[in-house]
């Protein structure tokens, strides 16, 4: 973990104890938001010693990427239990209205925002090769200085409540409207985007058929900025076991990420589960899959540990920020999983 990171963590526990609680927020924003792997490309060693081997760019001010013919990217906003929120809706080209085709949410990372999550990501691109529409809600700055999702306070993990209840709401808002596959909607995050679709699947298991978390922490990994700073530095401590009715899961997570510790990713695949089977690979990075079936002996869980990869989505595009080209596609891999699990 790099030392300008382990220094907010130290100080934000540091204001908690002490009762500062409006200082030590805004030093667990900035902590989510800027803890990441240098945007040059270039490997980076820590003063520990660590050393960040992932070409993650940040890209500033990137214009929105041309729609192919036919396709649309559309703004919408929803208002909800925590207020109102922007969005962008991918539609594929040869969408007829009434079509009944899936839908992914897509929960960007701190400081992103939709059109730079789904450059990142290629998930429009997967939409219109595949026929399914995406939907990307925008965080504000007003809720969340450095853009991320609430994932880390007790009022936005409780179904019926903050920003769970605001997502799941503008899901079935665009569900209606669209015409969606009731049986085939699906969430997927980076960082608190992974976090909250953790959330989301398990305050919400009959609209989810399916969760990605990619480099995020279970739900319920915090309720407050103490236990947020354990998590994301070495776990969330003990975690109950998944619920029966708790959506298949798939999570991708880097062995190198100093911003939320690996442990995060095995633990939101292995809760309640039974030993896996293990196998390993490289798709430009070696990595290690881990399969978790249930009693049925269907699988219910997939984690894949991506070697020498930082804090970024898998296999993502150089134009969008956070991103390991590198890697494993995670975006193919989650759809995959996703398309194989639709909800009974």
């Amino acid at each position: 973990m790099n030392s300008s990171f382990g220094h907010l963590m130290t100080e934000a526990t540091r204001l908690t104890q002490a009762g500062d609680l409006r200082a030590a927020t805004a030093l667990i924003q900035s902590a989510l938001g800027a803890a990441t792997p240098s945007p040059t490309g270039a490997t980076a060693r820590a003063d520990q010693g660590d050393v960040i081997d992932v070409e993650a760019r940040e890209v500033l001010h990137a214009e929105p990427a041309e729609p192919a013919a036919g396709e649309q990217f559309l703004p919408g906003s929803h208002t909800g239990a925590a207020g109102t929120r922007a969005y962008k809706l991918y539609v594929p080209p040869g969408y007829r209205q009434g079509q009944s085709l899936p839908l992914v949410l897509m929960l960007h990372g701190c400081s992103q925002d939709p059109d730079d999550f789904a450059r990142g990501t290629g998930m429009n691109e997967a939409a219109r090769a595949q026929g399914f529409l995406v939907l990307y809600p925008a965080q504000t700055k007003h809720a969340n200085s450095s853009g991320c999702w609430n994932w880390f306070k007790h009022n936005h993990q409780r179904r019926g409540s903050g920003e769970p209840a605001l997502l799941a709401g503008m899901t079935r808002q665009v569900m209606q409207q669209y015409g969606i596959d009731a049986r085939r909607v699906y969430v997927a995050g980076l960082s608190a985007g992974g976090a909250m679709a953790a959330i989301l699947g398990s305050c919400y298991p009959e609209l989810f058929a399916a969760v990605g978390v990619h480099s995020g922490l279970p739900a319920g990994a915090a309720s407050d900025l103490p236990s947020a700073l354990a998590a994301m530095r070495g776990g969330a401590g003990d975690r109950p076991a998944s619920a029966p009715d708790s959506p298949p899961t798939i999570v991708f997570h880097g062995d190198r990420d100093a911003t939320v510790h690996p442990r995060n990713g095995e633990q939101i695949a292995a809760a309640g589960m039974a030993a896996p089977e293990r196998e390993r690979g490289s798709q430009g990075r070696a990595y290690t899959r881990d399969i978790y079936r249930d009693a049925q002996g269907r699988p219910r869980a997939e984690h894949w540990l991506v070697h020498g990869a930082g804090h970024a989505w898998s296999g993502g595009r150089a134009g969008g920020s956070y991103t390991d080209p590198q890697g494993p596609d995670a975006s193919a891999e989650m759809l995959r999983f996703f398309f194989a699990n639709p909800r009974a």
